[in-house]
């Protein structure tokens, strides 16, 4: 079985072209000049709020440099900020509003001019929500363990495709975007470990989710007058020669009477996030793609009718100087964000799309240089840190499996059910489905145990001897669970007939499978992990759910009895450690089965909020 690994943004950049443009350049440079342009230019720039913004345009309306070397350019300072090569690279995902051209597609294109060797590539078109896209890609990319080094980078040159200011047939939607939009790109360098020096972000989970099933066309390009798709009707289906003789550039378009049901179905979609335990409302950083200032206070007006208290000044932007870069914007965010971060901090994304109503949001957690080594994260595992009498395995074991605790800690952060136990809302049926859904790993303990110990052999003779102690002491813990059950109002004969959720069963599955080998004393590993919990958690859940719930301690007894009973399992788990004859690969075997026990357990507790 393949481990899921995590992801890290490890380096990023942004870059944004030409100099600096000002309001009043911006007048004379895309202004018509008349009283009615002039008067829509100006309630634009008051209500999007941006002072300064680039592009690839010269004043004359010339493209000067192509998207896809705004996007090279990104991707080049991201590898730079990281101290990687090109070369390094073997996943390029991009994400545009508009390529340069319509064949090949825009990562074919960005991959070409930056050069490297052999990579994977993924061209996410959309509007702002495309570079979310292209990052969500590269984690995922990651995380299965495809490749060593992912990029992403969102990039956007639209100032080509504004409608010339002396068409008299611009409308109003139009002309709003020409005074909001601008051109630029942003990169991040994604890996499956943190960097060893500087701030890496932990990629925690990103939700990306399209409500076009519910809303029509919003913010569009190439579609009729009437913004319906319909065949024959787009401008790749005309036939007519352009007026005038001048090639067409299809202008975009923004419907602006549609954009506060965006924002009210953001505001759902965050209050949906909450609830689920994956939003903390009290995040340290959230970076908000917005098109304008207006936006932002309104914004604001609907997460306080939903009952939440926005902290402003947790609330980064750099729109009034960057400008609306579009799928862009969130990486050109964070790369001008990181002086603000600090290791432990949260970080939220959070990117709207009008395009026809998506929203992505994703959460990243701030670690520090050589963290998952870190004194604090040895001393924080079950096991301790190592000792410096320790044979070498025996250090490896402490310090690898002092690892794997810290990522299942974080793995269990973000499991909805513990986040409602820790914060103090969980309810009696968490508690009772907490209850239900472990019966099967604790009935199933015992016997994995039982069936290890039979298949060690006569070298490891003490092993075996711990083994069926082991079992001997836990093949009748499941009797307290189910009398905590009763005692909480649940049903003895549901609990009875109740199968295992998925995460139960691929466990109970795994631990079968290593407990049917010779020798499996990788299953140190799986201990290590499910008694870890019974020392360091189960008095601390017990005690949180006694004081939110009211609870009485026979009604915590199968929680309390672990906490006491698992410290002296653990000694026992050390003494093994320190004493066995394990070479290298035996504790590779170790740490290996420690992390898929991790996932699977924490799956476990996940399928809660599923059964």
């Amino acid at each position: 079985m393949d481990l899921m690994t995590e992801a890290y943004i490890t380096g990023a950049g942004a870059y944004l072209p030409g100099d600096p443009v000002g309001n009043e350049e911006l007048a004379a440079r895309f202004g018509d000049g008349s009283r009615r342009g002039e008067a829509m230019r100006r309630r634009a720039l008051a209500a999007n709020g941006i002072r300064t913004r680039h592009y690839a345009v010269d004043d004359k309306g010339m493209t000067v440099m192509l998207n896809e070397e705004l996007a090279a350019h990104a991707v080049l300072r991201a590898l730079r900020d990281r101290g990687l090569p090109v070369s390094a690279v073997r996943m390029l995902a991009t994400g545009t509003t508009a390529g340069d051209v319509l064949v090949p597609g825009f990562a074919s294109m960005v991959h070409g001019r930056l050069g490297g060797g052999p990579m994977e590539l993924l061209s996410a078109a959309g509007v702002c929500a495309a570079g979310m896209a292209a990052l969500k890609g590269a984690v995922s990319a990651v995380r299965l363990g495809e490749h060593p080094v992912a990029v992403a980078v969102g990039s956007e040159l639209v100032s080509r495709s504004l409608a010339d200011p002396g068409d008299p047939g611009v409308m109003a939607d139009t002309s709003f975007l020409r005074w909001t939009l601008s051109d630029g790109a942003g990169a991040v360098v994604v890996e499956p470990e943190p960097r060893p020096g500087g701030l890496s972000l932990r990629v925690d989970w990103m939700h990306l989710v399209s409500h076009a099933h519910d809303h029509p066309v919003c913010m569009s390009a190439g579609l009729g007058d009437d913004r319906e798709p319909r065949a024959g009707a787009t401008w790749l289906d005309r036939r007519d020669p352009p007026q005038g003789g001048k090639p067409e550039v299809p202008a975009l378009r923004q419907d602006m009477s549609a954009l506060p049901a965006l924002i009210d179905l953001g505001v759902c979609e965050f209050s949906a996030l909450v609830k689920a335990g994956r939003i903390d409302p009290r995040t340290e950083h959230v970076l908000c793609h917005y098109s304008a200032e207006h936006f932002r206070a309104k914004l604001f007006d609907r997460l306080r009718e939903a009952g939440y208290d926005p902290d402003e000044h947790s609330w980064f932007t750099n729109l009034h100087t960057a400008g609306n870069t579009g799928a862009a914007s969130i990486f050109v965010m964070l790369d001008a964000a990181r002086p603000r971060l600090r290791p432990g901090d949260r970080v939220l994304l959070i990117v709207p799309e009008s395009g026809r109503f998506s929203l992505a949001f994703a959460q990243l957690t701030c670690v520090g240089p050589g963290q998952a080594d870190s004194p604090a994260e040895l001393s924080a595992s079950p096991l301790g840190a190592p000792e410096a009498t320790d044979a070498p395995a025996a250090t490896r074991a402490f310090t690898e499996l002092a690892g794997v605790w810290a990522q299942f800690q974080r793995l269990l952060d973000r499991v909805p059910v513990v986040r409602r136990i820790e914060d103090g809302t969980a309810t009696l049926d968490d508690y009772r489905r907490l209850l239900l859904n472990l019966r099967q790993q604790v009935v199933d303990g015992g016997r994995w145990i039982s069936l290890a110990a039979a298949n060690f052999s006569v070298e490891l003779f003490w092993l075996r001897s711990a083994a069926i102690q082991h079992a001997a002491a836990e093949h009748r813990d499941y009797q307290l669970l189910e009398r905590d059950f009763a005692a909480v109002g649940g049903d003895p004969e549901v609990m009875a007939v109740t199968p295992a959720n998925i995460g139960s069963a691929a466990l109970s599955a795994f631990v079968f499978h290593r407990a049917g080998l010779p020798d499996p004393v990788d299953l140190l590993g799986a201990l290590f992990v499910i008694e870890g919990l019974g020392k360091l958690k189960a008095a601390h859940w017990a005690d949180r759910l006694q004081q939110s719930l009211g609870l009485r301690d026979d009604q915590l007894s199968f929680f309390r009895y672990h906490a006491e009973g698992d410290d002296e399992h653990f000694q026992i788990l050390s003494a093994a450690l320190r004493s066995g004859p394990f070479d290298d690969s035996a504790v590779t075997r170790i740490v290996k089965t420690a992390r898929v026990v991790a996932r699977l357990y924490a799956l476990q507790l996940e399928e809660l909020d599923h059964v």
